[in-house]
């Protein structure tokens, strides 16, 4: 059984605030529109991750240090929301979770190449 990514709202930006779901309009600022989607360190490292290819939860969490499941949780259903992700669930006992990038979601390598280079200089 697939989960299918959603198609994304070109006119609002999803945050997460808590638990809480809110929808925020997006500004025509492509910066804070690039921003929105790679809310803070974690979500930006998942796509980093994800970047190699299709990843496991338990891989991703290994990979990123061990930040706790809830955030890990959190930060997947963001992305998975914004179109930037899939998650696909293979009927198997135990069931196989695995997470991947969309088009979308891969269109972020320059970005993230960007701030590979502009860290690497500056660090």
């Amino acid at each position: 059984m697939e989960t299918k990514a959603r198609a994304a709202d070109p006119r609002t930006a999803p945050t997460a605030a808590g638990d809480d779901w809110t929808e925020v309009p997006a500004s025509g600022c492509g910066v804070e529109r690039t921003l929105r989607v790679l809310d803070g360190k974690w979500t930006t490292l998942i796509v980093r991750e994800l970047l190699t290819g299709p990843r496991r939860f338990g891989e991703l969490r290994a990979a990123l240090g061990e930040p706790s499941a809830k955030t890990i949780t959190d930060r997947l259903r963001a992305l998975e929301h914004q179109g930037i992700l899939t998650r696909t669930v293979h009927a198997e006992v135990p069931p196989r979770v695995v997470y991947a990038l969309t088009d979308r979601g891969r269109s972020l390598r320059s970005v993230l190449d960007a701030m590979l280079v502009w860290g690497e200089q500056q660090g």
